[in-house]
């Protein structure tokens, strides 16, 4: 048995034995001086064993581009497949192949977790189409394409939140069980506890009035913007719109925001374009191989498209001109346009192709269309309000936003003819005190990146999607 002495001597020639640098891939590949000691772990992208060498490519999630491995033959086992959890050890040294700066020379392979390689629905070296992966949502996620997605939408989520910070705004969490229906739609997802469906309707709800799953955290954000004078949120909202089209989501992220103190739709308008091009610009550069890989496999055209939107102005034009334009289109129109009504996709689409391809602000929309919240422009004999939407090329409606009514005359009158002076009160109390002109915009999260990577289906840019395989995962 060792003496005290002895003991720390011997914890001290320990300590000083060379420990094993542990590097993700994404920073294997980017050393710029070879390592003697590393320790990489990853999953196996690739196996080819040779007489004299064995290759491995593996990759942790960090990287689109996956590190190599050299060993020795005599590494290789049984379990060291496509798919394999591995651990491996030895020297990060120059690649002398021109594709890859560094790579890594093993001296010890783990295999830490085995894959069944025949039951594994991705196989090795095949470019799976989005359709095929879509049937496995808690496997998806391994895919090239589906990773640097998530990657992306990562980094996306960043820009998003470092342009608001940078601009002076507060984050604010807003509640996801809310009673209010901002956008008056009527397609919420109602909450119950699963007593309260068991028992009589009569008895008392759970927070005693009707609930539900929010589909806007704009009013509460309205709150706080009389306080914080710009404000922001990023966040699950819900619709309970019974579509499984390519466009829609039950459940997605919403970018809100609200500025207090401005007059001007333009003010809106501005601060719509700058986070659109700022947070564009920052994940072109953040992710180029990513963003490469959709633009290279899947939407070749978008690369242009989103160059022509960081360099020119946004158009502008009012809703009575985006009529006029569909009405004189050769084009044939499912929905017919008509001044009252709503503008659908297909004429979205077709405003921006005639616009020149690059995002266009639609504003002043009709007062009968648009929520009680948005500001009455007094016009006529078309009555608007001070609202606006942004389209976008492939997309249509990317962004919504208005200045909010902060009359309290106008909005107390319109509150009371829709029958809602009673569950707004709260809204109308914000009028008498201290009440200041504001407006604001939301943003769906999800379009945004169909839009920047040209995926066509919405339920592509969400991490698992829903109701496959019938059930909820």
């Amino acid at each position: 048995m060792l003496g005290a002495r002895g003991g720390w001597q011997a914890l001290r020639r320990c300590s000083s034995l060379p420990r094993a640098v542990r590097l993700r891939v994404r920073e294997a590949l980017g050393a710029r001086q070879p390592v003697d000691e590393v320790k990489v772990q990853g999953w196996v992208r690739s196996v080819r064993s040779q007489k004299e060498v064995l290759f491995l490519h593996i990759n942790d999630g960090s990287s689109l581009e996956s590190l190599q491995v050299v060993a020795d033959p005599s590494l290789e086992n049984r379990d060291l497949t496509f798919g394999s959890a591995v651990e491996v050890q030895g020297k990060l040294v120059k690649s002398p192949h021109k594709r890859q700066n560094m790579e890594l020379k093993a001296e010890s392979i783990r295999v830490v977790g085995p894959c069944d390689t025949w039951s594994f629905p991705l196989k090795m070296k095949e470019r799976h189409p989005l359709e095929y992966v879509r049937q496995f949502p808690h496997l998806r996620c391994r895919n090239n394409t589906l990773g640097s997605l998530l990657r992306i939408r990562s980094e996306a989520t960043a820009a998003i939140h470092s342009f608001f910070q940078d601009n002076g705004y507060v984050h604010i969490h807003t509640p996801i069980i809310t009673s209010n229906d901002c956008e008056g739609a009527g397609e919420l997802f109602h909450i119950e506890t699963s007593n309260e469906t068991r028992e009589s309707a009569e008895k008392a709800h759970f927070f005693n009035v009707p609930a539900f799953l929010t589909v806007s955290g704009q009013l509460h954000l309205e709150v706080m913007a009389g306080a914080f004078t710009h404000v922001f949120t990023f966040g699950p909202t819900f619709r309970a719109e019974n579509s499984q089209s390519r466009r829609h989501l039950a459940e997605f992220y919403m970018v809100e925001a609200e500025l207090t103190f401005t007059e001007s739709l333009q003010d809106v308008m501005q601060v719509m374009e700058d986070l659109l091009k700022t947070a564009t610009s920052t994940v072109l550069s953040q992710c180029p191989h990513d963003v490469e890989l959709f633009h290279k496999y899947i939407a070749p055209a978008q690369k242009d498209r989103l160059e022509q939107m960081l360099k020119n102005k946004f158009v502008t034009i009012s809703y009575s001109e985006a009529v006029e334009i569909l009405k004189q289109a050769s084009q044939t129109f499912t929905f017919k346009p008509e001044w009252g009504c709503d503008l659908q996709t297909e004429h979205e689409k077709y405003l921006v192709k005639h616009c020149g391809d690059v995002p266009v602000f639609v504003i002043n929309y009709p007062y009968d269309l648009k929520p009680f919240y948005m500001r009455d422009n007094e016009d006529g004999p078309q009555h608007t309000v001070a609202a606006v939407d942004l389209l976008v090329p492939g997309i249509g409606e990317l962004c919504g936003g208005s200045l909010r009514e902060e009359r309290l005359p106008f909005l107390e009158s319109r509150l009371q003819r829709l029958g809602l002076a009673d569950s707004y009160q709260w809204y109308l109390d914000l009028r008498k005190f201290g009440s200041a002109p504001h407006g604001g915009f939301g943003m769906g999260f999800e379009r945004y990146l169909q839009y920047v990577l040209g995926v066509d289906n919405i339920k592509d840019v969400i991490p698992f999607p829903r109701f496959s395989h019938s059930c909820l995962l």
